[in-house]
């Protein structure tokens, strides 16, 4: 028997030949580190308009392209930097998103000195485990993600909508979005309970 035949997933993790892979060892496992949290934040900025099974396989080539996702470099990046950026064919040439991608960088460094690290921040808009949740797979959206994305695009951010950030939640493990017969559900309940949320050095929220 294939993996595929013993194991019960989510919809969409069997919709793709890497989708498997990326579904059962990475998506939905919290994150607490500032540059693999900026590097989801500027991957689902190219998603926009796309499917996650494009951005996925270019993946390696972003990370290349965008120094992995290190905020600070990828601040200072000039319009040589962005010019290379446009000639890539490995990635989304897509000048919009390209700018952003920098713009957001250069925002996040004051966030950082404010709150401690971008992790602090983000964990912050955490959805309440003590609501009662609703049903998997079942919105596109929260109360969290709304606020969240209005805080970041007060503080300069773009494409950062609330869509987006919700998307970032679920793959970020802030909420626990597997199907309720997905075999890693219960992993990642176990995962967010044993998870150390970031503490924020001084909350603006």
């Amino acid at each position: 028997m294939t993996l595929k035949e013993t194991k019960n997933r989510c919809t969409w993790a069997d919709s793709a030949p890497d989708f498997p892979h990326y579904h059962d060892t990475e998506w939905g496992f919290p994150v607490a580190e500032d540059q693999r949290l900026f590097e989801k934040l500027c991957l689902e900025t190219f998603q926009s308009g796309l499917s996650w099974r494009t951005i996925l396989a270019k993946r390696d080539s972003f990370r290349e392209a965008f120094q992995h996702f290190d905020i600070q470099k990828v601040a200072q990046f000039e319009e040589k930097d962005i010019a290379d950026l446009l000639e890539n064919k490995n990635i989304v040439r897509n000048k919009r998103k390209i700018l952003a991608v920098i713009n957001n960088a250069q925002k996040a460094l004051p966030l950082i000195e404010q709150e401690g690290s971008l992790a602090a921040f983000l964990w912050g808009y955490e959805p309440d485990e003590a609501t009662q949740p609703p049903p998997p797979e079942t919105q596109t959206t929260c109360p969290e993600s709304i606020a969240l994305a209005k805080e970041l695009k007060k503080r300069g951010w773009q494409f950062v909508g609330p869509t987006t950030i919700y998307a970032f939640m679920q793959s970020m493990g802030m909420v626990n979005d597997h199907a309720e017969d997905c075999f890693m559900r219960e992993e990642i309940d176990q995962a967010r309970q044993e998870f150390k949320r970031p503490s924020r050095a001084n909350p603006s929220k």
